[in-house]
């Protein structure tokens, strides 16, 4: 069990990306195609719900695949902050009376991984170990 602590957190946080990821999607899916089923009619084209609904979709796609995955948690966690203060704090101040939880949550969330990258199972991961193995086989060829 020891042996296997060190490799846990790249795992957990592996997982928190790809589940943050693909909530954040439905959330876009939701405001765009009214899927899963939602109560109010899809926004106009164009209108700052409307990007909101893109963006969470793109962005959330390369975080879930773990894809240019801190610059796209860069901008999903901005745009939750914009979010937030555009959107929620209006009404009142306190995410729990203002509906902002989520929006604070993936701010935070996306910051994280912002810092501390994709974890476990990414396309990032898999192109650096990539280019790490044409380096060291190229080193290997130049002697």
């Amino acid at each position: 069990m020891a042996d296997r602590l060190p490799t846990t957190p790249f795992v957990a946080l592996g997982a928190l990306r790809i589940v943050s990821a693909a909530i954040f999607i439905l959330h876009g899916t939701q405001k765009l195609f009214n899927l899963p089923a939602g109560t109010r009619p899809g926004p106009d084209f164009g209108s700052f719900l409307w990007f909101g609904g893109v963006l969470e979709i793109l962005l959330g796609g390369l975080i879930l695949l773990g894809l240019f995955t801190r610059g796209a948690a860069f901008l999903a966690s901005g745009m939750m902050a914009v979010a937030y203060w555009l959107y929620h704090a209006p009404s009142d101040l306190f995410p729990v009376n203002n509906g902002g939880d989520a929006a604070i949550l993936y701010c935070f969330v996306f910051l994280y991984i912002v810092f501390a990258g994709p974890g476990a199972w990414s396309l990032d991961g898999i192109l650096k170990r990539q280019r790490r193995e044409q380096r060291a086989a190229e080193a290997a060829a130049r002697e």
